[in-house]
């Protein structure tokens, strides 16, 4: 498993396929903030609540100049369908063999119910313009995330 990332890394630079089918790298995302968030699976209802709470909040966040990339193990056919079915406004990646996520610390051993078990850790990673790490957040709750990477970023909450 990789070192859980901290402010001040350089973000670890990526391609994964969009919903779209379309190819996204991070650094060409370079002169915007970016939210990285990871999550678990697509359809399911924590991470539903997540992403329609980031869908729910991107106008404020793209205000504020930030992009919000979500990204799970999900084949981008089942992330078109997740964004159809919520109407989903931000972009989701499909990362199949979680390499991403292991380079950010993302995809390793968690506890769920009381057990260890090796699987995606919900997190976030905020990227400034240049590429370098300022907030990372690890094994984050679903519900009421979002209001707080937004109080943590000093961002209004409309």
């Amino acid at each position: 498993m990789a070192a859980r990332l901290s402010p001040g890394d350089a973000a670890p630079d990526f391609t994964l396929t969009d919903d779209r089918g379309k190819q996204v790298t991070l650094s060409d995302l370079r002169g915007r903030k970016v939210i990285v968030y990871f999550y678990p699976a697509a359809m399911t209802p924590g991470c539903t609540t997540q992403a329609c709470d980031f869908t729910d909040r991107i106008d404020v966040l793209q205000d504020q100049g930030y992009t919000v990339l979500g990204i799970s193990p999900d084949s981008p056919d089942k992330l078109a369908t997740f964004r159809e079915k919520e109407h989903l406004r931000i972009t989701l990646l499909s990362d199949p063999d979680r390499e991403v996520m292991t380079r950010y610390g993302a995809y390793g051993e968690k506890k769920l119910y009381g057990k260890t078990v090796t699987g995606v850790i919900r997190s976030t990673v905020v990227v400034d313009e240049q590429g370098e790490v300022t907030h990372a957040m690890y094994n984050v709750k679903a519900t009421g995330h979002v209001a707080k990477i937004q109080r943590d970023l000093g961002l209004q909450t409309a």
